[in-house]
């Protein structure tokens, strides 16, 4: 319930022109939990990503909710409640096969409440939370912690052992398939097998036949989590990678990064830019050097002291790795979200320290006092972040109040300008992001589409063609080339523009938009209405689609139809003039000719 009260103002986010678009927006395939729609969602690589379960559930979020966004920022907060729950069981289930004997096994109830909230109500969830695309991550936490606590029923019950077990590893396949990142669960259960349940080494000992038992156990998940990540790394199609150095270098700032803004999250930011150029001597990178190693060394200094804290501190790292930049992903070098699984190693640090002092301490009420603070002072930082994520202006204004220099943040807040028809403030913001990033495909399209629409038309076609040498997979600049081709005449040249943009991506809706006025241009307007359709399929919400199917209907005189469309375009976007306009003239022209 606390975690839903903190997380419930993300009900009134929207989506945002961050992969929400691309994902929901633009996507017509997640729509519904149909055959197309199951067999693209277990098929597809879409953005990168192999998350068939994932996808699913966002299906699931379409037949309730169609396109309200408010459905799916729901799913994913009580998904966040969920996993909540499932972080206080696992708490209370460690804390216990830790304690050495029963008094230290009482009273555990407040310290597992503790983890959980710490988890739950720190400002690095809300990316995860607040941002729907993140649903992956959510779905994926969910059923690694649902099988790592059926994984110690089996170690801890002999009557459904069996069950137990296999229930654990169908969970865990279910977490690979929402999302790979929990591909290193196999090595955390290596780890718990050491501490807390005292399966490996010491007296166990490595390899003992008890100790060969671990191990066949722990086999099968990490044969799933091989073939995910395999699939994975099919799916990434990242060309670019950083050295074996450079990588080593990134690793290492981002769990420094991750423990430094878990004790301070102050400053978090939507993206974390990655530097032009890397450069593993200077001072951040150093310091994060440091910082890993002496923790680490700590770690192995203090095991058979404070055995919980190390298996905490490697259980973090071990969770971490796959998010560390061992396969560059996009352009960030840390991100918020990364911390949500392995957050949850932290979070049990902080109940076994709580645990810890209140034993000590005369008057344990002093401690549970200084928590409650301290989930209080969280949980009011959280807030003001779940506003960061409510549309893309906030989004991106925030991206470049922590980082003015975000290459990627010029980029898209050209793009939201240059919807507002703020032509030379976008232009802008494109040549910035264009000097901070020469080689940025997108900074180069968003510039031709200023230019072009001051008339520029032969430096937008240079601008749009050096996003296509950047990038000849970007589909933007080819639809874009065409809009140039057809402002200039060349009516079918633009339409070759058109069907390689949609070679390149079909779910372009602009493009087909654009071939369908192209068509009408042609006096074709028979032809033209199919991708009207299309383009509407795609983007339902596209108010230029219904507005020229609109105009082609009318070029057949089928004004009552028309009149439908211009509705429909003026019901998406109340101030298109141009529908007023036309709607206006064939009601007229319609009422003109009688009741017939």
């Amino acid at each position: 319930m606390l975690t839903v009260v903190a997380f419930a103002p993300a009900l009134r986010n929207g989506f945002v022109s961050w992969d929400d678009d691309k994902n929901f927006l633009a996507n017509p395939h997640y729509r519904g939990l149909g055959p197309e729609q199951l067999d693209w969602m277990w098929s597809t690589f879409h953005l990168g990503h192999y998350v068939p379960l994932s996808w699913m559930s966002l299906g699931l979020d379409y037949v309730v909710w169609g396109m309200n966004p408010f459905g799916y920022h729901l799913t994913n907060v009580l998904l966040h409640a969920l996993n909540a729950v499932a972080v206080y069981f696992l708490a209370r289930r460690l804390l216990h096969l830790g304690a050495a004997d029963q008094r230290g096994r009482d009273h555990l109830t407040l310290p597992a409440a503790f983890a959980a909230l710490l988890f739950a109500v720190h400002p690095l969830r809300v990316e995860s939370v607040a941002w729907v695309t993140e649903r992956r991550d959510l779905l994926s936490l969910l059923f690694a912690l649902s099988s790592v606590l059926a994984y110690l029923r089996a170690c801890d019950r002999d009557d459904d052992q069996r069950r137990a077990y296999w229930a654990s590893l169908i969970l865990y396949v279910c977490a690979l398939l929402s999302k790979a990142t929990v591909m290193s669960l196999p090595a955390v259960l290596l780890v718990l097998n050491v501490y807390p349940l005292r399966r490996l080494g010491g007296r166990a000992g490595w390899t003992s036949a008890s100790a060969r038992q671990v191990y066949l156990e722990v086999m099968p998940f990490a044969l799933a989590a091989a073939a995910i990540a395999a699939l994975s790394i099919v799916a990434l199609r990242e060309p670019d990678q950083l050295s074996p150095g450079l990588k080593v270098a990134v690793s290492a700032y981002g769990l420094a990064f991750y423990v430094w803004k878990t004790v301070a999250p102050f400053g978090l930011s939507p993206l974390y830019e990655m530097p032009a150029q890397v450069n593993p001597s200077s001072g951040a990178f150093i310091a994060s050097y440091v910082a890993v190693a002496v923790i680490t060394i700590v770690a192995l200094l203090m095991r058979r002291r404070w055995p919980g804290a190390a298996v905490a501190w490697f259980t973090f790292v071990l969770i971490s790795l796959p998010m560390l930049g061992a396969v560059q992903n996009g352009r960030h070098i840390t991100a918020d979200r990364y911390t949500y699984h392995s957050a949850v190693a932290l979070a049990m640090l902080g109940a076994g320290a709580l645990l810890f002092v209140t034993r000590i301490l005369a008057r344990p009420v002093v401690p549970m006092t200084l928590a409650a603070a301290l989930l209080a002072a969280l949980g009011s930082l959280t807030l003001p972040q779940i506003g960061v994520w409510s549309d893309s202006t906030t989004l991106w204004t925030r991206v470049l109040d922590v980082d003015e220099n975000s290459a990627v943040g010029h980029t898209e807040w050209a793009r939201l300008l240059l919807e507002q028809n703020k032509i030379d403030d976008g232009i802008a913001h494109s040549e910035r992001a264009i000097a901070l990033d020469p080689e940025l495909a997108e900074a180069h399209n968003d510039l031709g589409v200023g230019l072009a629409r001051q008339g520029r038309l032969a430096e937008a076609t240079d601008e749009y063609r050096r996003a296509l040498a950047l990038k000849p997979s970007f589909d933007e600049p080819q639809n874009n080339l065409g809009v140039v081709e057809a402002q200039q005449g060349n009516v079918d040249s633009a339409i070759v523009y058109y069907r390689r943009a949609l070679e390149t991506n079909p779910d372009n809706a602009d493009a087909q938009v654009n071939w369908g006025n192209a068509l009408v241009r042609l006096n074709r307007p028979d032809e033209a209405i199919p991708h009207y359709q299309e383009a509407i399929r795609i983007r339902p919400d596209h108010a230029e689609a219904h507005h020229n199917w609109g105009v082609a209907l009318a070029r057949q005189d089928k004004l009552a139809e028309a009149i439908e469309q211009f509705r429909q375009a003026l019901a998406i976007n109340p101030g298109h003039t141009e529908s007023k306009d036309y709607l206006e003239r064939a009601t007229l022209l319609l009422r003109s000719r009688g009741p017939d």
